[in-house]
């Protein structure tokens, strides 16, 4: 679906383009786009190594494992149709501190792990749970102490202070994960979904006989 929506834009750009005259102006600045973007992947190839770097020490340190203890009981409240034992619980701890610390590059493949897992609890395959909309939800509006990514850009662009947007994210961040957390409690409720069934019921007495 994004595919046909990309080229839609690009075809209506076109011929727009083409219809006042300004086919010229839209080559230019499909090139100029290109080049530009190929010169912002390899200003942030180091910066983001550096910080994929530290990701790997605070893994192999024991501060990531930390900071998923101290998000466990949170997790548990916001996920209740997740057991704790189940893969997904993990992958969503590690997805959550990776974003938390800014590197969103290193979320991305937790997110898809735990959503994976998620889809194993899904009692109808075709229909996102209430544990995946919850999921999409923080992650799209985490809570951001680094913003890495924007930090690298600010760089690579020459900012004199590239850093001097951290405070502002972490409040806008907290504002949006706020946001997210009641808005997700507020459709879970207003769909009244039943939690999501992890073993088969048992037969009742009634049921044994036949």
């Amino acid at each position: 679906m994004v595919n046909w929506i990309w080229l839609g834009m690009i075809v209506f750009s076109v011929v727009f383009a083409a219809a006042n005259g300004r086919a010229q102006q839209v080559t230019e600045a499909a090139f100029g786009g290109a080049q530009t973007g190929v010169t912002v992947c390899l200003g942030l190839i180091s910066i983001l190594v550096f910080w994929l770097g530290l990701m790997r020490i605070a893994e192999e340190s024991g501060l990531v494992r930390k900071l998923s203890k101290l998000f466990a009981p949170i997790v548990a409240r916001l996920f209740p149709d997740v057991p704790r034992d189940h893969p997904a619980f993990g992958y969503i701890l590690s997805n959550m501190s990776a974003n938390v610390l800014g590197l969103g590059n290193a979320a991305t493949p937790m997110g898809i792990k735990a959503m994976q897992e998620l889809q194993t609890l899904n009692p109808e395959p075709h229909v996102a749970t209430p544990a995946m909309c919850t999921l999409l939800a923080l992650n799209t509006a985490s809570i951001t102490l680094i913003p890495t990514t924007m930090i690298a850009i600010r760089m690579n662009f020459g900012s004199a202070n590239p850093t001097d947007i951290v405070v502002s994210t972490l409040l806008a961040t907290i504002v949006s994960t706020g946001a997210a957390i009641l808005a997700d409690r507020w459709y879970r409720r207003r769909s009244g979904s039943p939690p999501i069934a992890l073993s088969p019921p048992k037969p009742n007495a009634e049921t044994k006989g036949g």
